[in-house]
């Protein structure tokens, strides 16, 4: 009688790793950048003591406090994240986050330099388009609700939108102290 021969006891098998083709669902490639400062800003776990705009008021025109212009009511601060290239902020120079509770000298103080830091990017950008924004309150999207800034950015055709997380990798054609090295000229005093 011939031997059977016995079979071993399988092991399990282990169940196939899910993969998922994000090809099928997003074609387009997608490159990201780490920036894990950032991460810090947007969870607020960098607290500032204080507003930080204020902050920059009192430390005075200069790169060192992105400030680029200062009046008697309102400032043009540089923005510490751009989204493009020459992103500024106009924002009164007291500590408001109602815009129904400037009074109207303020808000004429602000129509005026928002006006004026709008023909200073597109004299010095050659933009063809803008955005120009305000977000009111926390709910809206203002970062810094506490006080009021208006964003002003500059616009080209082709460039990408708001959402650079989302979109191809976001480069910026030049570092702050390049746009405020390009931009004090419109601002200084004549």
């Amino acid at each position: 009688m011939a031997k059977t021969r016995r079979k071993a006891p399988s092991k399990p098998k282990k169940p196939k790793a899910l993969t998922l083709d994000l090809t099928q669902i997003w074609p387009q490639e997608r490159d990201f950048m780490e920036r894990p400062d950032r991460y810090r800003y947007v969870r607020k776990l960098i607290k500032p003591e204080g507003c930080v705009f204020c902050n920059a008021l009192k430390a005075g025109v200069g790169l060192e406090s992105l400030v680029l212009h200062r009046e008697k009511l309102a400032m043009v601060v540089l923005n510490k994240f751009p989204y493009n290239s020459g992103h500024l902020l106009v924002l009164p120079t007291r500590h408001c986050g109602d815009l129904t509770l400037l009074s109207q000298e303020e808000y004429t103080a602000l129509s005026q330099l928002l006006r004026r830091t709008v023909d200073a990017l597109q004299k010095s950008y050659d933009c063809p388009g803008l955005n120009v924004g305000l977000n009111h309150g926390a709910v809206a999207g203002a970062g810094i609700p506490e006080h009021l800034h208006w964003h002003v950015i500059p616009r080209w055709q082709g460039d990408t939108n708001f959402f650079p997380l989302i979109a191809e990798t976001k480069v910026l054609a030049e570092t702050v102290e390049q746009t405020y090295n390009r931009l004090r000229p419109f601002f200084e005093e004549q």
